[in-house]
């Protein structure tokens, strides 16, 4: 999908009708509202292009149309590749910023050669928070509570049937089908999907005793291509389960994920309790803000399924012009009307006005002269 120049912002509406290619610090720096809240600034020109994470498909379109209707002459295409192929091209030079859900790990930044880029410095801002639901499809069953192990056995494949006592213990109201289980995982290496294994690992390492990987490690289930693909496979099923990023699962029920002997709910605002209460990666440059998300650590009413999604851009370009469009466009991103933009049109987690002040001072560090 490539999101592409709309008119007005009553367009927002009508994006999901664009052409589809391929699925889905230190204080400091001006922010966006000192230029106008849209970044509107009629110096700006041209055209940018990213790949990406599927899950920011909805944050995108919201954040296209706006910025694009404040800057008619800015050309924005944003093709939701998923967040493997976003960073690979990132790598290889062939996308100027990308969106990813993960941040390069510390061997990738080390190893560097980054060919967007002319220095080896990245700027890696989380701009995109939002919970991944774990959604099934059974027919008359909205909602049930399920704690981590139970989760985490029938996605291994040791849980097999809904009516399994292991579920039913923790739905004692709800009438269980005699049904096989189908759970379904992503068959592209993905973020979301490591952020799943990042919870599953955390939180019942005595069952998941894989690593957390955005590639799925285990045979069996099935499989689907990028996050459509997930809900296309649990919405076509009877007896499906799989995640996906929250703002995607329409109508599929959901499950109360239990934390500290409560069963809690998916919402943005839960999403980002878990991730307020993360620290910084150490060790990272200036402009490269990655949170160390642990989900063992949700507590007091926090969703422990977070998904931390970054926007990742160069400090340094080649071709000043498209710094000044990356750095105008994630300014107005990081903005409060950005995140609210977001928030509205994908159910995101506005972040908090201290991160910021953090964010806006890394994308600061984008030179345009």
């Amino acid at each position: 999908m490539k999101i592409t120049r709309l008119s007005s912002l009553a367009a927002v509406g009508a994006i999901a009708a664009l052409t589809l290619a391929g699925c889905a610090a230190n204080e400091g720096g001006a922010t966006p509202e000192t230029e106008g809240s849209t970044g509107g600034d009629s110096a700006l020109s041209g055209t940018i292009d990213a790949t990406g994470a599927s899950s920011q498909t909805a944050a995108q379109e919201a954040w296209v149309a706006a910025f694009q209707t404040a800057n008619p002459d800015v050309t924005v295409n944003y093709e939701p590749t998923g967040s493997g192929t976003g960073r690979e091209n990132f790598l290889s030079g062939a996308s100027a910023f990308i969106g990813s859900d993960r941040a390069f790990d510390d061997d990738e930044v080390a190893a560097g050669g980054f060919g967007a880029c002319m220095t080896d410095d990245i700027v890696e801002v989380p701009l995109y928070i939002s919970p991944v639901a774990v959604a099934f499809n059974l027919e008359g069953i909205d909602t049930l509570n399920l704690d981590a192990a139970t989760i985490a056995g029938i996605f291994k494949g040791e849980i097999t049937n809904w009516n399994d006592d292991a579920i039913a213990a923790t739905n004692p109201d709800v009438e269980l089908p005699d049904l096989a289980i189908t759970p379904v995982h992503r068959s592209d290496p993905s973020g979301t999907q490591e952020t799943f294994t990042t919870y599953l690992q955390a939180t019942a390492p005595d069952v998941w005793t894989d690593e957390p990987s955005d590639e799925w490690p285990l045979e069996g289930g099935e499989a689907a291509q990028g996050t459509s693909g997930v809900i296309q496979a649990i919405s076509g099923g009877n007896g499906t389960i799989g995640f996906a990023d929250a703002s995607q699962v329409g109508d599929l029920g959901q499950v109360h994920v239990e934390v500290d002997g409560e069963f809690v709910a998916y919402s943005a605002e839960a999403a980002s309790l878990l991730v307020e209460n993360s620290p910084l990666v150490e060790g990272r440059g200036e402009a490269d803000l990655v949170f160390d998300v642990d989900p063992a650590s949700a507590t007091d009413g926090a969703y422990p399924i977070a998904l931390v999604s970054y926007l990742i851009a160069c400090e340094q370009y080649e071709d000043k012009e498209q710094a000044a469009l990356i750095k105008a466009y994630l300014e107005y991103i990081a903005s409060a009307e950005g995140q609210e933009a977001a928030a509205e049109n994908a159910g995101s987690a506005p972040i908090s006005d201290g991160l910021r002040e953090q964010v806006l001072a890394a994308i600061d560090l984008i030179q345009v002269d």
